[in-house]
């Protein structure tokens, strides 16, 4: 069994599920205002962020369970994962549609764009956030000492430049990605 289907096994009822959730989008939430000393500095890039908040979250609920989350290209554990590995290994497709089924908390929007340091693509990742007020994001622009940030999914769809807008018809927009133990999604 992959890793981080060993994680879903054990954290697999709904309860636990939400709960996981919750606190895998509180403490990205919480790095907004002021980073946590345990997220270590040279970590701190969007897929830094979503290993952080993932991390800290099943650390909260099932210690045990933390060195089963990320999975490498062989399906054994790794502690460490890019974030073209996390979405290749670790997180499942859903779909490139937004709109219509509203990701869940914790889910991922992923981007993909070519041109990076020596051409090979970069990828990007956000968590997704259900709020009242308005969906948004929490992301890490990726820049060494930049802060984490938030928007507002519906000001992605609406005003994002085209290659960060989300939805179908933007081929850099890879689509919405759910960790493999979170899976809830039909």
């Amino acid at each position: 069994m992959m890793p981080a289907l060993m994680a879903a096994a054990l954290i697999a009822s709904p309860p636990l599920t939400s709960l996981w959730r919750r606190v895998v989008v509180e403490t990205a939430v919480l790095q907004l205002e002021r980073p946590d000393p345990g997220w270590q500095e040279e970590q701190r890039d969007c897929a830094g962020l979503v290993r952080f908040a993932y991390r800290t979250a099943l650390d909260r609920l099932d210690p045990k369970l933390v060195p089963t989350l990320w999975s490498g290209p062989d399906g054994k554990p790794i502690a460490y994962s890019d974030a073209e590995t996390l979405l290749a290994h670790s997180f499942r497709p859903l779909r490139r549609e937004v709109v219509s089924i509203r990701p869940e908390d914790g889910d991922l929007l992923a981007f993909r764009h070519e041109g990076g340091p020596g051409g090979a693509p970069v990828f990007h990742l956000m968590i997704y956030v259900r709020a009242p007020e308005g969906d948004f994001v929490v992301y890490h622009p990726g820049e060494r000492g930049a802060s984490v940030r938030t928007g507002k999914v519906r000001e992605l769809l609406e005003a994002a430049p085209a290659e960060w807008k989300p939805i179908p018809l933007n081929p850099r927009f890879l689509g919405v990605f759910v960790h493999r133990g979170l899976v809830t999604h039909g």
